[in-house]
């Protein structure tokens, strides 16, 4: 469990301390990680140090408006205008359109593209018909809840369990699906079927080839919490908000001499106690509402003053206004440096999310935002192959002649009459 980050006075030194935690600890690695063995005999490989770095990580970006934003916006990229099957002209067969309405594929495209902008890779399960004919069904298995069984002698991981893995490191509620070689998925299904299996439900991976993990990928933001510019940010935030909440900001300073209270009290022939401290509240709130309302703006004040035989103006009430303009902007600065890091590590220019704060700051032209948005759209590909290897698997293997495509959505200029277009590679 993650400390929750708190503020604490230091007794005796007119300052204060911020408690955090360390988010680079979220990735520990570095002990010996061994397999986990469930009630039901199967083995799966723990996904961090104590198999909760999925929701470590996912606590790290909720944690920040600026991450999540650019998670989400990341995923909407590689979203682009969504997935759809079309033979050579371009058309979707009406035996391929029924399939997908029934699948929700579009649905699961979506959850596809978060586990992949996520955590690098994603599960898809496939269901076959009962004779191992066709694949008629097809869904989703979030990563978050996914665990890979550890490999057998060839290097194939032949489970992938799916639970709650929140609740307990072995729960008794969990999903064990065959998985097929990552390598040659349709090969491997293909010889399943021919060799009499009665399973009629697999799973297919999609992983980014990273270069330093084998069963679970470490997403390409790490270095992001390893780093210091999230923690910088996220402090930031604290002090700020812990100065707001216990320091209001003053605007005026009144000064008002014993004496004015006194010759009040003598002129209203004022003796009691309570009498004169209700007076003291009176005149304070009357002077409070002269220097506040819209209908005060513009007015002005007189009070009396004499010259004491040293030289120095003796007032009965001295109004002075506090300079605050450098409150609560003291940080704006270092808030926004911080917040170009974190987009600039998530791949993401600050002015495609508008998560820059401040009020004087650089703005990309409209071309500019155009070509950025281009850029992001192309640089897609990648991830969208990944994804697109259970389409492939499920058109191959039903004999359709269509191939998965997801447009991208293209910015118009304005000499073209309209805001958008899809365009096909």
């Amino acid at each position: 469990m993650q400390t929750i980050p708190s503020i604490h006075e230091l007794p005796n030194a007119c300052a204060s301390v911020i408690f955090s935690p360390d988010p680079k600890s979220v990735f520990r690695e570095d002990v010996d990680i061994r397999p986990y063995e469930l009630p039901s005999g199967h083995r799966y490989i723990p996904w961090g140090a104590d198999n909760q770095m999925p929701y470590d990580i996912l606590g790290l970006i909720e944690s920040d408006e600026t991450v999540s934003t650019c998670n989400i916006f990341n995923a909407e990229l590689c979203y682009g205008a969504g997935i759809e099957y079309h033979d050579r002209e371009g058309n979707t067969p009406q035996e391929v359109e029924d399939f997908l309405d029934d699948n929700a594929v579009a649905e699961l495209y979506m959850g596809q593209c978060f586990d992949m902008k996520t955590f690098g890779f994603c599960i898809t399960v496939v269901i076959l018909d009962q004779q191992g004919r066709n694949i008629i069904s097809v869904a989703r298995r979030e990563a978050i809840y996914c665990r890979f069984a550890p490999m057998d002698k060839n290097g194939r991981i032949p489970f992938v369990h799916y639970a709650n893995w929140r609740r307990s490191s072995a729960p008794e509620d969990v999903e064990s699906i065959e998985l097929l070689d990552s390598r040659a998925p349709f090969k491997d299904l293909a010889d399943r079927i021919g060799r009499g299996s009665k399973c009629r439900k697999f799973a297919v991976v999609s992983r980014l080839p990273t270069i330093d993990s084998t069963y679970y990928p470490i997403p390409y933001y790490a270095s992001l919490f390893k780093g210091k510019w999230f923690a910088i940010k996220r402090d930031l935030g604290i002090a700020k908000h812990s100065k707001l909440k216990n320091s209001a900001p003053i605007r005026y300073h009144i000064e008002i001499a014993d004496s004015y209270w006194e010759n009040v009290f003598r002129a209203e022939r004022i003796t009691d106690s309570k009498k004169k401290l209700d007076r003291q509240i009176q005149l304070k709130q009357q002077i409070v509402d002269f220097l506040t309302g819209a209908e005060n703006s513009g007015k002005a004040w007189f009070s009396r003053y004499y010259i004491s035989p040293d030289g120095k103006e003796q007032h009965d009430i001295r109004i002075n206004k506090v300079d605050d303009s450098k409150e609560g902007g003291d940080w704006s600065t270092d808030i926004q440096e911080a917040v170009n890091m974190i987009c600039f590590v998530m791949r993401i220019h600050s002015n495609l999310v508008g998560s820059v704060p401040g009020k004087s700051q650089s703005n990309n032209s409209g071309s500019d935002k155009r070509e950025l948005y281009t850029i992001s759209q192309a640089s897609q590909k990648m991830y969208r192959d990944a994804i697109f290897r259970p389409h492939r698997l499920i058109i191959r293997f039903n004999g359709w002649k269509v191939r998965p495509v997801c447009p991208f959505i293209q910015l118009s200029t304005l000499d073209e009459h309209q805001d958008a277009k899809k365009v096909s590679l």
